[in-house]
């Protein structure tokens, strides 16, 4: 039970709130209101399982870098509390999790499920080669949007596409901010991004624009899906805390970081799926 403990912790199971409540809007939307239950247990076991499997395989690349990091020296791995062959079997566990649910969606699912598995092992490996690695996150985070309408209507439609942009450029505006933390670290040890390429400040706007980009593709989701007011209500709301997110830091003070990228971006996935999900009742 220890071990199971430290496992979760590591994989950090509770950010998990960023992306599942996007699969849950698109299936939400996707069924025009409840998608039933086949539907929401088996999405709900490949999301779990896709996270599972992605963030062992990032555990598992990054822990020799991540004991040469001040900042996540004391994490799992790097401390000896988890061993590589027991986070290499929670990675296989999560795969295997996910390829089953999405075999119990709908053939389309089962067949683009290993895509996603390439996307969700690959993308730890971009940093060292490129430092579009942010959006590139955010593309592997935004399937789970996708696949919740194609686990209900087995196709894309434009919604899909709109939720899955959204979601690409609103991880990718968090995890510009978070790696301003690392910028020397990344220099040394030439790992690629966008604040250890171009400056924090440079990222920082980047960051800026990815925000508004989400701002937007969220409001095109409530003209192509007439949602009423109160969508627009929490349409308003996650703009205000895009204002806020970016008055906690700046070039000079990055203290803040951690509230910026979990309090203020867990409040905006759980504020655009009520406000969908009361746009859809009303």
């Amino acid at each position: 039970m220890q071990k199971l403990r430290y496992f979760f912790e590591a994989i950090k199971i509770e950010h998990t709130v960023f992306a599942l409540p996007f699969a849950y809007i698109s299936m939400a939307l996707a069924a025009g209101g409840w998608p039933g239950w086949r539907v929401v247990v088996w999405g709900t076991l490949a999301m779990v399982g896709a996270r599972t499997l992605a963030m062992s395989v990032n555990r598992l690349v990054a822990r020799a870098i991540d004991a040469r990091n001040p900042r996540p020296a004391n994490r799992h791995l790097p401390r000896g509390l988890l061993a590589p062959p027991e986070v290499a079997a929670g990675a296989v566990g999560g795969g295997v999790l996910l390829l089953v649910s999405a075999w119990q969606l709908n053939p389309l699912c089962l067949k683009l499920s290993p895509l996603a598995v390439l996307f969700l092992v690959g993308y730890h490996y971009t940093k060292y080669f490129t430092w579009g690695s942010h959006w590139i996150l955010g593309f592997t985070d935004g399937i789970a949007a996708a696949g919740g309408w194609i686990a209900v209507r087995e196709r894309f439609e434009l919604p899909a596409f709109l939720l899955w942009f959204a979601v690409t450029v609103w991880i990718a505006g968090f995890d510009l901010i978070y790696a301003c933390q690392d910028v020397e670290f990344d220099r040394a040890e030439r790992l690629r991004s966008v604040p250890a390429r171009f400056g924090v400040a440079a990222a920082l706007r980047w960051s800026r624009i990815c925000h508004a980009l989400t701002a937007f593709s969220l409001a095109a989701v409530g003209l192509v899906i007439p949602l009423g007011w109160s969508y627009w209500i929490g349409w308003l709301l996650v703009v205000a805390l895009f204002v806020y997110e970016h008055s906690l830091v700046s070039p000079t003070n990055l203290s803040r970081v951690n509230m910026a990228f979990f309090n203020v971006n867990g409040y905006i996935a759980v504020i655009v799926f009520l406000a969908t999900l009361t746009g859809l009742w009303f």
